[in-house]
């Protein structure tokens, strides 16, 4: 019986150690017996819609050194330390130790010093080829793209959302030694091919970028913000044209030894941050009544209705305010695109809360409210959208005219391009397409269709509302003589420890044109300007900037029916 116990185990153990952990323990003896030169993968290249290269590589190199293949230790040592400019004790420390077999000398060593040092022709020295990422704009859309660490792995925005396409798959040089490291003579090296990252193709406009990211400089320098954003979206594809922040930084020159300026620098508001929307928000409220309208709903109002003529309005025992004391007449009796050119709040109190919580509901989820737009970014807010459940009367007023909410500013800019372009909403994208050198196509993002938010007659009559905005209301300074532009103004008082912070404010706009035909829509957050703070005055100049320049860059003309 115990003999047969024992053939048992014995049998067992050969076939565990021969079948089982023969792979590992195949690369254990090739470990044993082999020296790896790594050979690095070039980090694919990113770009944006017109070819403009945005993030790419150096060449450097990594210097090795094999312990026991280093004959001289004291003379390597010194050579090493004077060569690469090293210090010479620490080198010879590393040369002696027992433990560790093979030693990184230096990284991002440059070709000048490399070539210096294979003239030495030092035993057990060697050095294998590194990739250093660059970016050709330093500070240009910063908080997009990102940065890699040391070791070239994507840290943050697009170098780490896309990492596994970007990275590529190192390969290795293999030489055959003896135990303790040296190499044999005669031996053949085998070489085990590096795979590229593939490339990135960016649906940004650098050319718009650039215009974006001048007037966000002008606006700070006037009115000394704490920060100011902006994203220009196509509004039939939902393809990102433009996207800033600023202060920004040099992606050369991150500032990795301060973690909370990093994270302060690097992280993306539009996507990542929420605010209270205030009067832009109008929009939604304006385009759910304008659709429940034409579908036949008695709760909503017509746009030839005229709403009355006080300036406030209570509910559950809160005064909902128009912003003019209505001397002289002045926003009295107005329509709902008067409301609009007047971002009068009572009226869109009485908008949400004759549309009722149930179907006003309706439309904030339809429009991406409280939930994520599925950008290609990591790091997306959801938004606050008080649960329905818990909505009283006070609170539906005021979601009506943008308080009591609080959004991200691509989904603002998602909202308003689905409110205007026909009632379409589609999944924002920053990537359009991922590609090899060779021009092999791996992966083509297109236009995906979410859902439909309003009928394609309600969003034209809101278009041509939102033009008067800019025309007659509140939106002047983003006027531009020949063009039809549409949009709205926004001014929001800023809340600290769940109190108004007396003297803050976040100023906003959001336009599109041209308005019977939108194409580009910008929308501006200037965050506590100083000096002044209506979205009127700091943020519509902005984005009147951003179109002119838009115009002049892409030679549009002047509409004939403007």
């Amino acid at each position: 019986m115990a003999v047969t116990f024992l053939f048992c185990f014995l049998f067992g153990r050969f076939l565990y150690v021969q079948v089982i952990w023969s792979e590992e323990l195949n690369y254990r003896a090739l470990d044993q017996w082999t020296r790896e030169l790594p050979i690095v993968a070039q980090r694919g290249k990113i770009t944006d819609c017109n070819g403009v290269v945005l993030a790419d590589n150096t060449t450097a190199y990594t210097v090795y050194a094999r312990a026991n293949a280093v004959l001289d230790k004291e003379k390597t040592s010194v050579v090493l330390a004077q060569t690469l400019g090293l210090d010479n004790q620490k080198v010879y420390e590393k040369l002696t130790k027992k433990k560790a077999s093979e030693i990184t000398v230096a990284k991002k060593v440059g070709k000048e010093l490399i070539e210096n040092l294979s003239a030495t022709s030092l035993d057990g020295v060697y050095y294998s080829r590194d990739n250093i990422r660059r970016y050709p704009k330093n500070n240009a859309l910063c908080q997009v793209l990102g940065f890699t660490s040391s070791d070239n792995i994507g840290t943050t925005g697009i170098e780490k959302y896309y990492d596994e396409y970007l990275s590529g798959k190192n390969g290795e040089l293999l030489y055959e030694t003896d135990l303790v490291g040296i190499d044999l003579k005669g031996s053949v090296a085998t070489y085990l091919p590096a795979e590229d990252g593939y490339n990135v193709e960016l649906t940004v406009d650098y050319g718009i970028q650039e215009i974006v990211e001048s007037a966000l400089e002008k606006v700070a320098v006037e009115y000394t913000p704490t920060s100011a954003e902006c994203i220009v979206l196509d509004v039939n594809t939902f393809e990102i044209l433009a996207l800033a922040s600023y202060p920004s930084y040099d992606l050369n020159d991150v500032p990795r030894n301060d973690m909370e300026l990093l994270n302060k620098l690097t992280r993306n508001g539009v996507v990542c941050d929420i605010y209270e929307p205030g009067s832009t928000f109008k929009i939604v409220t304006s385009a759910a009544n304008i659709e429940e309208y034409l579908k036949g709903n008695k709760a909503a109002f017509s746009t030839n209705y005229v709403f009355p003529s006080s300036r406030t309005r209570a509910v559950d025992g809160t005064t909902v305010k128009c912003w003019s004391n209505h001397a002289n007449g002045k926003h009295c009796n107005q329509t709902l695109a008067q409301a609009l050119n007047n971002s009068c709040n009572p009226c869109f109190t009485d908008i949400a809360l004759s549309l009722g919580t149930n179907t006003f509901y309706d439309y904030l989820s339809a429009f991406g409210f409280g939930k994520r737009t599925g950008i290609d970014y990591g790091g997306e807010s959801y938004g606050l959208l008080l649960p329905q459940t818990a909505v009283r009367g006070c609170d539906l007023a005021r979601i009506g005219f943008g308080q009591t909410i609080a959004v991200s500013g691509i989904q603002l800019a998602c909202a308003t391009a689905s409110a205007i372009n026909g009632g379409y909403y589609y999944t924002p994208r920053l990537v359009k397409r991922i590609y090899a050198d060779d021009g092999y196509v791996l992966k083509e993002n297109e236009a995906t269709l979410k859902n439909r938010t309003i009928s394609e007659q309600a969003s034209k009559i809101l278009a041509e509302m939102l033009e008067g905005v800019i025309k007659e209301g509140s939106g002047k300074k983003a006027y531009i003589e020949g063009y039809r532009v549409g949009g709205k103004t926004g001014t929001a008082q800023k809340y600290e420890n769940g109190r108004i912070a007396a003297g803050k404010y976040v100023s906003s706009f959001v336009g599109f044109f041209p308005t019977d035909k939108p194409k580009y829509l910008a929308l501006v957050i200037v965050d506590e300007p100083k000096g002044a703070y209506y979205g009127s005055v700091v943020a519509a100049p902005v984005a009147g900037e951003i179109f002119q320049g838009i115009i002049s860059l892409k030679n549009i003309s002047p509409s004939k029916t403007e």
